[in-house]
Protein backbone atom coordinates (compact mmCIF):
# COMPACT_ATOMS: atom_id res chain seq x y z
CA UNK A 1 0.00 0.00 0.00
CA UNK A 2 1.33 3.42 -0.98
CA UNK A 3 2.22 5.61 2.01
CA UNK A 4 3.11 9.26 1.38
CA UNK A 5 3.74 11.65 4.27
CA UNK A 6 2.74 15.30 4.24
CA UNK A 7 6.41 16.13 4.81
CA UNK A 8 7.39 14.34 1.61
CA UNK A 9 4.79 16.33 -0.30
CA UNK A 10 6.11 19.55 1.27
CA UNK A 11 9.66 18.67 0.22
CA UNK A 12 8.61 17.90 -3.36
CA UNK A 13 6.69 21.17 -3.68
CA UNK A 14 9.61 23.14 -2.24
CA UNK A 15 11.92 21.60 -4.84
CA UNK A 16 9.44 22.43 -7.60
CA UNK A 17 9.29 26.06 -6.45
CA UNK A 18 13.03 26.58 -6.08
CA UNK A 19 14.59 24.18 -8.59
CA UNK A 20 17.41 23.66 -6.09
CA UNK A 21 17.94 21.03 -3.38
CA UNK A 22 19.84 23.48 -1.17
CA UNK A 23 17.20 26.22 -1.44
CA UNK A 24 14.35 23.74 -0.93
CA UNK A 25 16.07 22.34 2.16
CA UNK A 26 16.48 25.85 3.58
CA UNK A 27 12.76 26.53 3.07
CA UNK A 28 11.85 23.28 4.83
CA UNK A 29 14.37 23.81 7.68
CA UNK A 30 16.12 20.49 7.06
CA UNK A 31 19.50 19.43 5.67
CA UNK A 32 19.96 18.97 1.95
CA UNK A 33 20.84 15.29 2.42
CA UNK A 34 17.62 14.68 4.39
CA UNK A 35 15.51 16.33 1.71
CA UNK A 36 17.23 14.37 -1.06
CA UNK A 37 16.84 11.10 0.83
CA UNK A 38 13.13 11.65 1.55
CA UNK A 39 12.33 12.56 -2.07
CA UNK A 40 14.32 9.56 -3.36
CA UNK A 41 12.40 7.31 -0.96
CA UNK A 42 9.12 8.67 -2.32
CA UNK A 43 10.25 8.12 -5.91
CA UNK A 44 11.08 4.49 -5.06
CA UNK A 45 7.62 4.06 -3.58
CA UNK A 46 5.98 5.54 -6.68
CA UNK A 47 8.08 3.53 -9.07
CA UNK A 48 9.19 6.48 -11.21
CA UNK A 49 11.37 9.61 -10.85
CA UNK A 50 9.68 12.91 -10.06
CA UNK A 51 12.65 15.08 -11.04
CA UNK A 52 15.25 15.28 -13.74
CA UNK A 53 18.32 15.89 -11.61
CA UNK A 54 20.56 16.59 -14.61
CA UNK A 55 18.69 19.77 -15.55
CA UNK A 56 19.53 23.13 -13.95
CA UNK A 57 17.37 24.33 -12.38
CA UNK A 58 15.98 20.90 -11.52
CA UNK A 59 12.81 20.14 -13.50
CA UNK A 60 9.89 17.77 -13.08
CA UNK A 61 9.86 14.66 -15.22
CA UNK A 62 6.81 13.94 -17.39
CA UNK A 63 5.50 11.59 -14.70
CA UNK A 64 6.15 14.15 -11.97
CA UNK A 65 4.33 16.89 -13.87
CA UNK A 66 1.31 14.60 -14.20
CA UNK A 67 0.78 14.33 -10.43
CA UNK A 68 2.21 17.58 -9.03
CA UNK A 69 -1.12 19.45 -9.08
CA UNK A 70 -2.65 16.76 -6.87
CA UNK A 71 0.24 17.19 -4.43
CA UNK A 72 -0.64 20.89 -4.28
CA UNK A 73 -4.27 20.03 -3.55
CA UNK A 74 -3.23 17.69 -0.73
CA UNK A 75 -0.89 20.33 0.76
CA UNK A 76 -3.59 22.98 0.68
CA UNK A 77 -6.19 20.66 2.23
CA UNK A 78 -3.73 19.78 4.99
CA UNK A 79 -3.18 23.48 5.66
CA UNK A 80 -6.94 23.94 5.83
CA UNK A 81 -7.18 21.07 8.31
CA UNK A 82 -4.53 22.63 10.55
CA UNK A 83 -6.37 25.95 10.37
CA UNK A 84 -9.66 24.28 11.33
CA UNK A 85 -8.05 22.50 14.30
CA UNK A 86 -6.57 25.77 15.57
CA UNK A 87 -9.91 27.52 15.15
CA UNK A 88 -11.67 24.75 17.07
CA UNK A 89 -9.22 25.16 19.95
CA UNK A 90 -9.39 28.97 19.58
CA UNK A 91 -5.59 29.18 19.38
CA UNK A 92 -3.10 31.19 17.36
CA UNK A 93 0.35 29.69 16.98
CA UNK A 94 2.99 28.97 14.39
CA UNK A 95 4.88 31.32 12.06
CA UNK A 96 3.45 34.23 10.08
CA UNK A 97 5.84 35.39 7.34
CA UNK A 98 5.17 38.95 6.22
CA UNK A 99 6.63 40.97 3.37
CA UNK A 100 6.28 44.76 3.41
CA UNK A 101 7.53 47.45 1.02
CA UNK A 102 10.06 50.07 2.26
CA UNK A 103 7.72 53.06 1.81
CA UNK A 104 5.29 51.52 4.32
CA UNK A 105 7.48 49.51 6.71
CA UNK A 106 9.11 52.25 8.86
CA UNK A 107 5.79 54.01 9.45
CA UNK A 108 3.36 51.10 9.90
CA UNK A 109 5.41 48.43 11.69
CA UNK A 110 6.19 50.49 14.83
CA UNK A 111 2.45 51.06 15.24
CA UNK A 112 1.36 47.42 15.11
CA UNK A 113 4.19 45.08 16.09
CA UNK A 114 4.13 45.60 19.87
CA UNK A 115 0.44 44.75 20.10
CA UNK A 116 0.82 41.69 17.90
CA UNK A 117 3.75 40.31 19.89
CA UNK A 118 2.12 40.97 23.28
CA UNK A 119 -1.39 39.80 22.38
CA UNK A 120 -0.34 36.67 20.51
CA UNK A 121 2.67 35.23 22.35
CA UNK A 122 2.45 31.83 20.61
CA UNK A 123 2.81 33.41 17.16
CA UNK A 124 6.22 34.00 15.63
CA UNK A 125 6.46 36.85 13.14
CA UNK A 126 9.07 36.93 10.38
CA UNK A 127 9.20 40.33 8.67
CA UNK A 128 10.91 40.95 5.32
CA UNK A 129 11.22 44.53 4.03
CA UNK A 130 11.51 44.25 0.27
CA UNK A 131 10.12 45.36 -3.08
CA UNK A 132 6.69 44.61 -4.51
CA UNK A 133 8.05 42.29 -7.19
CA UNK A 134 10.06 40.34 -4.62
CA UNK A 135 7.02 40.02 -2.35
CA UNK A 136 5.01 38.55 -5.23
CA UNK A 137 7.79 36.09 -6.06
CA UNK A 138 8.16 34.99 -2.45
CA UNK A 139 4.41 34.57 -2.03
CA UNK A 140 4.40 32.24 -5.03
CA UNK A 141 7.23 30.18 -3.55
CA UNK A 142 5.57 30.24 -0.10
CA UNK A 143 8.58 31.96 1.44
CA UNK A 144 6.03 34.59 2.53
CA UNK A 145 2.44 34.21 3.72
CA UNK A 146 1.15 37.78 3.35
CA UNK A 147 2.36 40.94 1.65
CA UNK A 148 1.69 44.52 2.78
CA UNK A 149 2.00 46.90 -0.16
CA UNK A 150 0.31 49.43 -2.43
CA UNK A 151 -2.70 48.18 -4.38
CA UNK A 152 -3.84 47.29 -6.94
CA UNK A 153 -1.58 44.51 -8.21
CA UNK A 154 -4.06 43.12 -10.75
CA UNK A 155 -2.75 39.57 -10.85
CA UNK A 156 -5.22 36.68 -11.02
CA UNK A 157 -3.01 34.49 -8.81
CA UNK A 158 -3.47 36.77 -5.80
CA UNK A 159 -6.26 37.98 -3.53
CA UNK A 160 -6.09 41.69 -2.63
CA UNK A 161 -7.67 43.25 0.45
CA UNK A 162 -7.63 47.00 1.07
CA UNK A 163 -6.69 48.25 4.56
CA UNK A 164 -6.67 52.04 4.28
CA UNK A 165 -6.18 54.87 1.82
CA UNK A 166 -3.78 57.71 2.54
CA UNK A 167 -3.27 60.92 0.63
CA UNK A 168 0.03 62.45 -0.45
CA UNK A 169 1.31 65.78 0.85
CA UNK A 170 3.90 68.23 -0.42
CA UNK A 171 7.01 68.50 1.76
CA UNK A 172 8.82 71.76 0.96
CA UNK A 173 12.01 72.35 2.97
CA UNK A 174 12.06 76.12 2.86
CA UNK A 175 14.46 78.24 4.89
CA UNK A 176 11.81 80.79 5.86
CA UNK A 177 8.94 80.02 8.19
CA UNK A 178 5.72 78.85 6.64
CA UNK A 179 3.49 81.83 5.97
CA UNK A 180 0.24 80.02 5.24
CA UNK A 181 -1.22 76.57 4.79
CA UNK A 182 -1.90 77.08 1.12
CA UNK A 183 -2.83 74.14 -1.06
CA UNK A 184 -0.25 73.31 -3.66
CA UNK A 185 -1.12 72.82 -7.29
CA UNK A 186 0.98 70.35 -9.22
CA UNK A 187 2.28 73.22 -11.32
CA UNK A 188 3.39 75.06 -8.14
CA UNK A 189 6.08 72.44 -7.50
CA UNK A 190 9.55 73.80 -8.17
CA UNK A 191 11.03 71.23 -10.54
CA UNK A 192 14.58 72.45 -9.91
CA UNK A 193 14.28 71.38 -6.24
CA UNK A 194 12.17 68.24 -6.74
CA UNK A 195 13.31 64.94 -5.23
CA UNK A 196 11.45 61.66 -5.76
CA UNK A 197 11.91 57.99 -5.01
CA UNK A 198 13.30 55.81 -7.77
CA UNK A 199 10.86 55.52 -10.64
CA UNK A 200 10.68 51.73 -10.43
CA UNK A 201 9.36 51.89 -6.86
CA UNK A 202 5.68 51.06 -6.47
CA UNK A 203 4.90 54.34 -4.73
CA UNK A 204 5.85 56.22 -7.85
CA UNK A 205 2.97 54.65 -9.76
CA UNK A 206 0.59 56.37 -7.33
CA UNK A 207 1.94 59.83 -8.13
CA UNK A 208 2.57 59.42 -11.82
CA UNK A 209 1.57 62.96 -12.74
CA UNK A 210 4.17 64.35 -10.37
CA UNK A 211 6.80 61.78 -11.37
CA UNK A 212 6.33 62.75 -14.99
CA UNK A 213 7.43 66.29 -14.12
CA UNK A 214 10.93 65.09 -13.62
CA UNK A 215 12.42 61.71 -14.48
CA UNK A 216 15.76 62.33 -12.81
CA UNK A 217 17.11 65.04 -10.54
CA UNK A 218 20.73 66.18 -10.46
CA UNK A 219 22.27 68.71 -8.10
CA UNK A 220 24.85 70.90 -9.83
CA UNK A 221 25.04 68.22 -12.51
CA UNK A 222 27.06 65.95 -10.20
CA UNK A 223 24.70 64.04 -7.91
CA UNK A 224 22.14 61.46 -8.94
CA UNK A 225 19.82 59.96 -6.30
CA UNK A 226 17.98 56.62 -6.54
CA UNK A 227 16.47 55.14 -3.41
CA UNK A 228 13.45 53.25 -2.12
CA UNK A 229 13.79 54.78 1.35
CA UNK A 230 11.50 57.66 2.27
CA UNK A 231 13.61 58.46 5.33
CA UNK A 232 16.74 58.86 3.18
CA UNK A 233 14.72 60.97 0.77
CA UNK A 234 13.53 63.31 3.55
CA UNK A 235 17.06 63.70 4.93
CA UNK A 236 18.35 64.79 1.52
CA UNK A 237 15.40 67.13 0.97
CA UNK A 238 16.11 68.73 4.36
CA UNK A 239 19.81 69.18 3.64
CA UNK A 240 19.33 70.53 0.12
CA UNK A 241 16.22 72.62 0.85
CA UNK A 242 14.38 70.57 -1.70
CA UNK A 243 10.78 69.56 -2.23
CA UNK A 244 9.12 66.14 -2.44
CA UNK A 245 5.79 64.34 -2.03
CA UNK A 246 5.16 62.07 0.97
CA UNK A 247 2.37 59.67 1.96
CA UNK A 248 0.52 60.93 5.04
CA UNK A 249 1.78 58.24 7.45
CA UNK A 250 5.35 59.28 6.65
CA UNK A 251 4.61 62.81 7.88
CA UNK A 252 3.34 61.68 11.30
CA UNK A 253 5.57 61.06 14.32
CA UNK A 254 8.84 61.32 12.44
CA UNK A 255 11.72 63.21 14.02
CA UNK A 256 13.18 64.23 10.68
CA UNK A 257 9.97 65.61 9.12
CA UNK A 258 9.41 69.29 9.92
CA UNK A 259 5.61 69.80 10.31
CA UNK A 260 5.97 73.45 9.22
CA UNK A 261 7.02 72.29 5.75
CA UNK A 262 3.99 70.08 5.04
CA UNK A 263 1.38 71.32 2.56
CA UNK A 264 -1.80 69.72 1.20
CA UNK A 265 -2.36 69.33 -2.53
CA UNK A 266 -5.35 70.68 -4.40
CA UNK A 267 -7.91 68.22 -5.73
CA UNK A 268 -7.64 65.79 -7.40
CA UNK A 269 -5.28 64.57 -4.67
CA UNK A 270 -2.96 61.61 -5.36
CA UNK A 271 -3.51 58.71 -2.96
CA UNK A 272 -2.31 55.20 -2.37
CA UNK A 273 -4.37 52.23 -1.29
CA UNK A 274 -2.42 50.19 1.26
CA UNK A 275 -3.52 46.59 1.56
CA UNK A 276 -2.79 42.91 2.07
CA UNK A 277 -2.11 40.37 -0.64
CA UNK A 278 -2.02 36.57 -0.50
CA UNK A 279 -2.07 33.67 -2.89
CA UNK A 280 -5.61 32.60 -3.75
CA UNK A 281 -4.91 29.25 -2.09
CA UNK A 282 -3.69 30.79 1.19
CA UNK A 283 -5.10 28.67 4.01
CA UNK A 284 -4.32 30.64 7.18
CA UNK A 285 -7.57 32.60 7.04
CA UNK A 286 -7.74 33.39 10.76
CA UNK A 287 -4.20 34.78 10.81
CA UNK A 288 -5.07 36.91 7.81
CA UNK A 289 -8.17 38.29 9.57
CA UNK A 290 -6.16 38.87 12.74
CA UNK A 291 -3.53 40.93 10.92
CA UNK A 292 -6.13 42.89 8.99
CA UNK A 293 -8.08 43.68 12.15
CA UNK A 294 -5.00 44.80 14.11
CA UNK A 295 -3.79 47.12 11.35
CA UNK A 296 -7.19 48.75 10.74
CA UNK A 297 -7.83 49.12 14.48
CA UNK A 298 -4.49 50.90 14.90
CA UNK A 299 -4.44 53.04 11.76
CA UNK A 300 -8.05 54.21 11.58
CA UNK A 301 -7.95 56.64 14.55
CA UNK A 302 -4.55 57.99 13.42
CA UNK A 303 -5.72 58.82 9.90
CA UNK A 304 -9.09 59.98 11.17
CA UNK A 305 -7.39 62.38 13.57
CA UNK A 306 -5.25 63.70 10.73
CA UNK A 307 -8.41 64.37 8.76
CA UNK A 308 -7.87 61.89 5.94
CA UNK A 309 -9.60 58.57 6.45
CA UNK A 310 -11.96 58.36 3.50
CA UNK A 311 -10.93 57.45 -0.03
CA UNK A 312 -10.02 60.49 -2.12
CA UNK A 313 -10.48 60.61 -5.88
CA UNK A 314 -7.05 59.84 -7.39
CA UNK A 315 -5.54 61.16 -10.60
Amino acid sequence: MLSISINQIEYVLALVRTGSFSKAADQCYITQSTLSTMIKKLENQLGFPLFDRKSKPIQLTQQGAAIINQFKVVQNEYDNLEELIEATKNEFHGILKLGIIPTIAPFLLPLILDNLVVNYPQLNFKIHETTTSEILNKLKTRELDIGILSLPINNKDFTETSLFTEDFLVYDAKTDKQQSKKKYKINDIDISRLWLLEESHCMSSQIGKICSLKKQHKINGKLEFNSGSILSLVELVNINKGITVLPRLATLKSNIVNPDWIYPLQSPVPVRDVGLITLNSFAKKRLFKLLKSEIIKTIKPILKKSGKIKIIEPF
